[in-house]
């Protein structure tokens, strides 16, 4: 599952599950670009960080859900990497709450930044891959895209919104030898997930089989796996990675 060479780009990188697969894919000698929203210093940080693996690395500022900005990342991506064979549509927040209470913003900005950016991300990288007759998208969802959650309608509908567009993007573009497929992460253990209680994640952790938490290297090898020539055959299909939560 060698990269060398090849250019990858993540969204929404800067922590968590995402910094875990601009990690992994460097590791496996992608050069890495990736974009963040708000905190400059820390993604020039990681950028450093992913150059001291002897990659080629960049961060771009942008809201992913804004097209013009998608384009103009990927424009700028090409210039100064010169090709994208890889895009990881990973940024996501949640604004949880019951559907009752939920307002109109707290809906909107969870589909924009869920699934509008993956689809003007997935917009602004095809018209290279479809020169290059050549890709591999891969979206982060959520096995909460597939069962649902209490509290999370506006989450779970991104999600499985998410998971709609990758059937569709890999039928789509199949023919040009572009495939899309999407993850879907269970519990994962990150800095958002260090914020929870014990005893709820001890209730997490009771329903999954493994009886553990995942941590973002098990996603980003996943991703590894569909970014490579390794997964040549595999396109529009939906891979669990939760410890058997989701069967």
């Amino acid at each position: 599952m060698n990269l060398q060479g090849k250019t990858a780009l993540v969204t929404g990188a800067s922590r968590g599950i995402g910094k875990g697969i601009a990690h992994t894919l460097a590791k496996a000698g992608a050069n890495i670009a990736f974009t963040y929203v708000s905190s400059v210093e820390k993604a020039m940080t990681f950028e450093a960080e992913l150059q001291a693996m002897g990659v080629k690395a960049k961060g771009y500022q942008s809201n992913a859900a804004e097209f013009a900005e998608a384009d103009k990342v990927v424009d700028e991506i090409l210039k100064d990497f010169g090709a994208l064979d890889v895009l990881v549509n990973n940024a996501g927040i949640t604004k949880d709450t019951l559907l009752m209470r939920m307002s109109e913003q707290q809906w909107d900005d969870v589909l924009d930044t869920n699934l509008k950016s993956a689809f003007a991300m997935t917009k602004a990288a095809m018209k290279p891959m479809m020169k290059a007759k050549s890709g591999s998208i891969i979206n982060i969802t959520s096995v909460v895209g597939i069962t649902g959650n209490a509290g999370q309608a506006n989450y779970a509908a991104s999600k499985a919104g998410m998971i709609g567009l990758t059937k569709s993007v890999a039928k789509e573009l199949g023919s040009r030898n572009i495939r899309c497929n999407a993850i879907a992460p269970g519990f994962i253990e990150t800095e958002m997930t260090d914020t929870l209680a014990e005893e709820v994640k001890a209730e997490w952790i009771k329903g999954i089989p493994l009886k553990r938490g995942g941590k973002p290297e098990d996603v980003a090898n996943c991703v590894l796996f569909l970014a490579s020539d390794a997964s040549s055959y595999i396109s529009g299909q939906t891979i669990n990675v939760c410890g058997g939560m989701v069967m």
